[in-house]
């Protein structure tokens, strides 16, 4: 009895997530057919909205030469490290001002107030500073993601169960202790969604970059193909960055469940 009122609890939950499913794929058919019924209208001005069959064409041709993976390769790259070094700063930061109410009252309030802020605006700093080359696009990935990750940090620090708190400190734990054996298991989640919503900026930030001073990388070749007014290698081209950004998005919430499986 106790199994037959367990699947009839399981079945209206996957009855809605095939209604999500299909949902979901029911919109993104209508995008397709929008689209199509635009580029064939004649609405807009030739190309600005190429039909399917010539994106089609263009990603094809787009992911059949080695010359795109090596551009995406340079971006991945140049990202990779904004992460980490954004990333690890936000994370300190955000650590020390979760912990210190001093410290947080008189610097969080510069953090809520730059975070906004469009980045590109520093690129011409970051270009005297770092140069041309790759040093200026990580900078300016680094600074896109280091606001995000550092307040979802310092917000997850007050958060932390005190009970937890005073266990280790019962145990007389030091500061290292502390941050790896109770602020950070207990923060996961905050460090997780500021990671996700980092990467998201820190990826607009370096394609930002590169579409203005660049000679390689995606955004260079997106720039390239607008300048060219070859619309479909464009579009193909922002699809192929679109699926990346979310499978990236996936993998790191991804990562978020899987501690919790480890945790039952």
């Amino acid at each position: 009895m106790a199994e037959t009122g367990r699947l009839t609890q399981r079945a209206p939950a996957t009855s809605r997530v095939s209604e999500v499913t299909l949902l979901r794929i029911a919109i993104v058919v209508a995008v397709l057919v929008i689209w199509e019924l635009v580029s064939r209208s004649g609405l807009l001005y030739r190309d600005v909205v190429p039909s399917l069959l010539a994106i089609g064409r263009a990603l094809f041709d787009l992911l059949t030469h080695g010359e795109f993976y090596w551009n995406l390769g340079v971006t991945a790259g140049e990202i990779g490290v904004a992460m980490l070094v954004g990333g690890v700063s936000g994370l300190l930061v955000g650590l020390i001002l979760g912990g210190n109410r001093f410290l947080a009252k008189a610097f969080e309030a510069y953090l809520y107030y730059l975070g906004p802020t469009p980045k590109i605006i520093f690129f011409p700093v970051m270009i005297m500073w770092f140069g041309v080359g790759p040093g200026s696009k990580i900078a300016m990935g680094a600074v896109s993601c280091f606001f995000p990750i550092a307040l979802s940090v310092a917000s997850g620090m007050r958060q932390i169960d005190k009970v937890l708190i005073r266990v280790g400190q019962s145990f007389r734990a030091n500061t290292a202790q502390m941050v790896m054996k109770i602020y950070l298991p207990a923060m996961r989640h905050p460090i997780i969604n500021g990671v996700r919503l980092g990467l998201g900026v820190g990826l607009i930030g370096t394609l930002l970059a590169e579409t203005k001073l660049s000679n390689k990388g995606i955004g260079f070749l997106i720039i390239q193909a607008y300048s060219l007014f070859d619309m479909p290698r464009m579009y193909a081209m922002l699809i192929v960055l679109f699926v990346v950004a979310i499978g990236a998005n996936a993998l790191v919430g991804r990562l978020g469940g899987l501690d919790r499986i480890k945790q039952r």
